[in-house]
């Protein structure tokens, strides 16, 4: 199983997403991989933004290591799952899409907590460290939901 986050600009949430589920995978000792990327490139070849790296290192995840890049129509080719932290980024990630089956394997990762419920990570990016331990906690209960359902 290989699973990309997806964010805006790959620096706050698709990252932390990113770092999560690696943590829990390997915790869990299970066959499967995940990476992140941007539906834009602005960021590309970056670190996290520096608050999501704290943040996640004061509840033990290390994301220091992680680099931004773009999603790619490519990216289709390489995973088998691919959450979208928001609407916006779920639309442009399915305009790249080829077929129903590229469709098929994109979803908005807050669906596995509420499903159906469309509900959107929101951005960290403007706000302070409140916002940036909010999406920690959103997406650790998310990520939570995909490691019962690859387990």
């Amino acid at each position: 199983m290989k699973i990309l986050m997806v964010c805006l600009g790959n620096i706050c949430r698709s990252p932390i997403a990113d770092g999560l589920l690696r943590d829990k995978i390997m915790k869990n000792k299970l066959n499967a991989a995940v990476d992140s990327a941007g539906t834009s490139g602005l960021h590309a070849g970056q670190a996290p933004d520096e608050r999501m790296q704290e943040t996640a290192l004061s509840f033990g995840v290390n994301i220091g290591d992680l680099r931004a890049r773009k999603f790619t129509v490519n990216d289709f080719d390489q995973f088998d799952l691919i959450y979208a932290m928001d609407k916006s980024n779920y639309e442009n990630i399915l305009q790249l899409s080829r077929s129903a089956e590229d469709k098929s394997k994109v979803k908005l990762i807050l669906n596995e907590l509420n499903p159906g419920s469309n509900l959107e990570v929101p951005d960290p990016y403007y706000g302070g460290k409140q916002g940036f331990i909010d999406v920690f906690n959103l997406l650790d209960l998310a990520t939570d939901k995909i490691i019962e359902k690859i387990s």
